[in-house]
């Protein structure tokens, strides 16, 4: 588990400081996939530089099962460095070697002995997808291949954190999902725990667990991705769920109109229409629409509603995790 405690960091500039983090606390269990989110400038990148050890804050404590990582010095801190994979947003591989020997040079640096060493790149080669391309060098690659041999090469020495930092950018949004997938599956197969920066909220709509909203260095948001868009009221929600959009001609044929958030096979598929049945009202979708989060269904509707049972029925909607909420008016709420 990674945890961060009032974590605040400047930088000098012309003379004056200018602060990247404004005690930031954030908890990432062990074994989940954190996303940092915000805009450039937001303190994503100091934050991972600091968890990762790369800098250290002027106040506050980041602790790694427990260690306070800023007691650490020479040799302690070193070994406890060895512990952090990082896949900068730059990719670094070495020009003159194959994939294969780029996979292996962390490894050689820890004088792995040889069957060890090919063991260990064969089965990384095979997690990143890139087993025919080992005997390729790194100009040979597109850049999504490169980025998935960066995520290997970090993996190779087997850190128990791998900290993305932008792990899609300049990456073609086609080969971006295969970035995203590598890390899931490092995720799940190898039980790394991951913290990924990243201005762009579809990333964490793809793979996060958790989410941290970063803002001028400061935390404005946090929390699960589903708790998160469950209240279309949150940053996450406005991000990540299908906007709606009706015209006034649309609401004015029903007695009311009202926004649902549903999240999950069950809600998504069943629960208007066993509510409408139940309480013989009239539920009909005039806006919104459905998205994913990682593998869950969830869908945000403006609904037309009529029947004596309205109420009764949004209620027990409620009851079963549906987020009701009557619609704001602005670009997602009526139009002209």
């Amino acid at each position: 588990m990674i945890t961060v405690e009032n974590l605040s960091k400047s930088f000098p500039l012309n003379g004056s400081p200018v602060v990247a983090l404004r005690d930031v606390s954030v908890d990432i269990q062990a074994g989940s996939l954190f996303g940092v989110v915000g805009p450039a400038g937001s303190g994503k990148s100091t934050l991972a530089r600091c968890i990762g050890l790369q800098e250290r804050p002027d106040r506050g404590v980041v602790r790694l099962d427990g260690l306070n990582t800023g007691t650490l010095d020479g040799r302690r801190l070193r070994e406890i460095r060895r512990q952090v994979g990082i896949v900068d947003s730059k990719i670094d591989l070495l020009a003159e070697r194959t994939v294969a020997g780029n996979i292996a040079s962390p490894l050689e640096q820890l004088g792995l002995d040889g069957p060890q060493r090919r063991t260990r790149v064969a089965n990384l080669l095979d997690l990143v997808g890139l087993t025919p391309r080992a005997s390729q060098r790194p100009s040979e690659l597109t850049d999504g291949q490169r980025r998935r041999v960066a995520v290997a090469k970090a993996l190779a020495a087997s850190p128990s954190v791998l900290l993305a930092d932008d792990p899609t950018a300049g990456i073609h949004p086609d080969e971006a999902g295969s970035v995203l997938t590598v890390l899931d599956r490092a995720r799940a197969e190898l039980g790394v725990t991951i913290l990924l920066t990243t201005p762009d909220a579809g990333v964490v709509r793809r793979v996060c667990d958790d989410v941290a909203v970063l803002e001028n260095g400061t935390v404005v948001e946090r929390g699960t991705v589903l708790d998160l868009i469950s209240d279309p009221s949150s940053r996450t929600a406005q991000a990540l769920l299908p906007a709606i959009e009706t015209t006034r001609a649309q609401s004015a044929k029903y007695d009311r109109s009202v926004d649902v958030v549903l999240v999950g096979f069950a809600s998504v598929g069943a629960l208007l229409p066993e509510a409408a049945g139940r309480f013989d009202v009239e539920l009909s979708t005039i806006g919104g629409g459905l998205t994913r989060i990682g593998d869950t269904p969830v869908g945000r509707f403006r609904l037309g509603v009529r029947g004596v049972q309205a109420d009764a029925a949004l209620a027990w909607i409620a009851e079963r995790g549906g987020h009701v909420s009557h619609p704001a008016r602005g670009p997602q709420g009526l139009a002209a």
